[in-house]
């Protein structure tokens, strides 16, 4: 299976230099947010069949996706196209950090795609997230970033992983430091598995950040630290509702501002496509939740 580091690469765009059990089995009912699945997800399978691999999202029943980075031969235009055909629309991109040198490139792929929530995905983890400093540094990059987006018509996000809920820097925890300092029009694509990958209660933190966070990332697995995960391989995940993690209390936590509920699975011991299927049967249940 490719790792994230990997599947980067391939992309042809690299990394920005700046970046260096417990389900209920009666699902709590919710309301106002759209289903949507990252593709990263089914990176393997695009990069050996692309438009059949897409399309059995489609005749899952997914109706929305999250762009990452596709294979080197398949331009952001052509997989524009490609999704539109389908009948997927595009929720989200992860993509690069706006700068000056890129955002003109980012508006286009944003434009293709018809969509305007562009992501800093956030992977690896950068050292300056060590030190309040550090961490005060990236923040003004992230500032600098949003504004750039801002003027070309664009949203501004970051989605976490483990890093920024579990290093404390000058007394508090990244993400508290991030959610004081950034302006308030960046937004956060929360990665529920990951706060609790570092230990915290993930509808605990929804509920602090509140209208912060937009997007969400439900995975579900055994949700345990260890070190295999600094090189990017995490154990399998599970379809939603068979992990470790409380989904229905993690969606009853979501604001009203949480426009999509987006599902990834990084790595699965059964069929990705058996696993995806099962977990947009297992959110079908929310009867409130959007899957349009």
């Amino acid at each position: 299976m490719t790792n994230r580091r990997e599947f980067i690469q391939l992309s042809g765009m690299g990394l920005m230099a700046t970046a260096a059990p417990g389900f209920l089995k009666t699902p709590v009912i919710m309301s106002g947010h759209h289903l949507s699945v990252q593709l990263y997800t089914i990176r393997d399978a695009i990069s050996k069949d692309f438009k059949g691999s897409l399309k059995r999202l489609a005749d899952i029943g997914f109706k929305n996706v999250e762009t990452a980075f596709w294979p080197k031969e398949i331009n952001d235009q052509q997989a524009a196209n490609t999704l539109k055909e389908l009948g997927l629309k595009v929720s989200s991109c992860h993509m690069e950090i706006p700068t000056k040198e890129n955002i003109a490139k980012l508006v286009s792929n944003a434009k293709a795609y018809n969509c305007k929530n562009i992501i800093w995905h956030g992977w690896p983890e950068d050292k300056r997230y060590s030190s309040l400093e550090g961490t005060k540094q990236l923040v003004k990059i992230y500032k600098e970033s949003n504004r750039l987006a801002k003027d070309n018509g664009l949203h501004f996000g970051l989605h976490n992983h483990w890093w920024e809920y579990r290093n404390h820097v000058g007394g508090k925890l990244v993400y508290e430091v991030l959610n004081e300092e950034l302006d308030e029009d960046i937004f956060f694509e929360t990665d529920t598995y990951w706060v609790k990958v570092a230990g915290q209660d993930p509808a605990a933190i929804l509920k602090k950040l509140k209208n912060r966070v937009r997007f969400i990332h439900l995975k579900d697995g055994p949700a345990v630290f260890n070190q295999k995960l600094i090189k990017d391989d995490p154990d399998p995940m599970t379809p939603l509702g068979k992990g470790s993690l409380d989904i229905p209390a993690i969606i009853n936590a979501c604001s009203a501002n949480v426009e999509y509920l987006v599902v990834e699975l990084d790595k699965t011991a059964i069929d990705v496509f058996d696993a995806l299927k099962q977990s947009i049967q297992y959110v079908s249940k929310f009867k409130s939740v959007n899957l349009k």
